[in-house]
């Protein structure tokens, strides 16, 4: 479990900016208090999304990913998934847990892990989703 992360409004409009997604239910927090259904602009759930790997580094940000491993390299997503939003001025982190080590090359291996963001106060998770990575040692 990594600490928690607040998500600012700095970080939702600095996201939008780079994917060009400038919903107003993002982006303008005076027309997200009046006409959201969560009465507050909310962060994209990309932004949720892509936040993985460094509510992963939180983890344990003084300890390597896995010990002798080279390199990481994102392999993919399997099943994702935002059951509920994440409102700006929200502390959010990651649940990591292993669901599956494959050899792929001798001096390689693909780590599917869970990730599920949880939303501080709230019982429902923002985001889960399977992704994978090769680790090269």
């Amino acid at each position: 479990v990594s600490d928690w992360l607040l998500v600012t409004q700095h970080r939702v409009d600095a996201f939008a900016g780079a994917t060009g997604d400038h919903q107003w239910i993002h982006v303008d927090p005076e027309r997200a208090a009046r006409e959201s259904p969560y009465k507050a602009p909310i962060a994209h759930g990309y932004l949720t999304l892509s936040l993985h790997i460094l509510l992963r580094d939180l983890v344990a940000p003084d300890r390597p990913y896995a010990p002798g491993v080279v390199s990481v390299i994102n392999y993919g997503l399997n099943k994702v998934r935002f059951p509920n939003a994440v409102r700006v001025g929200s502390r959010i982190r990651g649940r990591f847990t292993l669901s599956g080590v494959e050899v792929v090359a001798p001096t390689v291996l693909q780590v599917a892990e869970q990730y599920l963001v949880e939303v501080e106060g709230q019982a429902k998770p923002a985001c889960i989703a399977e992704s994978l990575f090769r680790l090269a040692f």
